[in-house]
């Protein structure tokens, strides 16, 4: 499991599976958001076998999926409400974390600026900097 602290209350992942459930649970998040949709490489786990594992684990298991770049509101508003209603650290994860950490982005729930929201990113290892104008301020 590689995980990338953004803040206190957010770290996101590449892919997890329903075997990293246990050691996420025992690392203390409490939440975990999965942001890819069913099937989109062979052999990927299906979000049905990881919401499994992390519910047997006392998980809260969220499922927002997000393809191709492309961030409806929809997805960033859930997110939000997610982020914003966790009791305790959420774990976001994707194929590499990259969707994950531009839904936090996106979703701003830390009112920060759009330097701040990239600075962040690139201490935890992703580079948001071509987003700058969807981020606003």
């Amino acid at each position: 499991m590689k995980l990338a602290h953004v803040s206190d209350t957010l770290t996101v992942s590449p892919q997890l599976g329903p075997d990293d459930m246990r050691a996420v649970a025992d690392a203390g998040f409490r939440v975990v958001i999965c942001n890819r949709p069913d099937g989109e490489e062979p052999n990927q786990p299906t979000v049905a076998s990881l919401q499994d594992a992390a519910e047997a684990t006392g998980l809260d298991f969220h499922h927002i999926p997000v393809s191709g770049g492309e961030f409806p509101p929809v997805a960033i508003k859930a997110f939000a409400k997610i982020r914003g209603e966790a009791d305790g650290k959420v774990l976001a994860f994707c194929r590499t974390g990259t969707r994950s950490i531009t839904l936090d982005a996106l979703a701003n729930i830390e009112n920060e600026s759009a330097d701040e929201r990239i600075e962040r990113a690139q201490r935890a290892g992703y580079d948001l900097s071509g987003l700058r104008d969807r981020l606003g301020e």
